[in-house]
């Protein structure tokens, strides 16, 4: 689980880089989400992948691992649904013009793709610890 630890810990890393970029460009380009959106947003997307690698780094791999699945999973859907499919002022290609409409569809493509490597991460976590309990 060790090596499973150190990849979760570089992708929560990234993501949360890229989220932070993501996210300023969303207040730069006035582009908001609901209610609802804003708290899975915060609880799913922020708070649960930084917890998730918190609770596998001190070998609480059974919560850590659902949680880091389920957060990867969770943001990975979200992000591509508002992001590529739904057609809304969140997506890619109906962005405002804005000095960062060029920053919001790159770290809209980047979190796709690093939630993406984290699903697959989380699902081979899954798997490993699965196989240790038997």
């Amino acid at each position: 689980m060790a090596k499973i630890v150190r990849y979760a810990t570089f992708i929560v890393i990234q993501h949360f880089v890229i989220l932070c970029l993501h996210a300023f460009a969303h207040v730069k380009l006035e582009v908001w989400a609901s209610l609802l959106g804003n708290v899975f947003i915060v609880v799913i997307i922020w708070i649960a992948p930084i917890v998730a690698m918190i609770l596998l780094r001190q070998q609480r791999y059974p919560a850590g691992v659902i949680l880091f699945l389920s957060s990867m999973v969770g943001s990975l859907l979200f992000g591509v649904y508002n992001h590529f499919i739904a057609i809304s002022p969140d997506h890619v290609y109906h962005i405002p013009a804005g000095e960062e409409r060029e920053l919001f569809q790159i770290t809209a493509a980047l979190l796709a793709l690093v939630e993406l490597v984290g699903s697959i991460v989380g699902i081979w976590a899954w798997r490993v610890m699965k196989s240790v309990s038997h």
